[in-house]
């Protein structure tokens, strides 16, 4: 869901009346929904390893993510041939049988 804690200041009525009287203040006073206190699920279950990699990684240039990018996806087309170099090797010596 999306949360705007943007708020609108009523000084001037003739700009920004009130549909209905009461309704701002009470609006203000309430807590958020989806307050932005409360921290969302996928970042509770991160470690520290992994919200250091993120900070390392929000550090970098454009140029310099790219390029990080292009090494994991390089990294990832490796392991995928490395994968089916066993698979094929298991499957002749008679390893992965029915």
């Amino acid at each position: 869901s999306l949360l705007s804690l943007e708020r609108l200041d009523r000084a001037s009525p003739e700009l920004w009346p009130e549909q209905i009287p009461g309704v701002s203040e009470f609006a203000y006073k309430s807590p958020l929904a989806g307050s932005a206190s409360a921290t969302p699920k996928w970042v509770q279950e991160l470690e520290k390893d992994d919200i250091d990699m993120l900070q390392e990684f929000g550090s970098l240039t454009t140029a310099n993510l790219m390029e990080k990018v292009r090494g994991l996806q390089n990294l990832a087309y490796q392991l995928g041939l490395d994968e089916a170099r066993e698979m094929t090797r298991g499957k002749f010596l008679n390893i992965l049988e029915k």
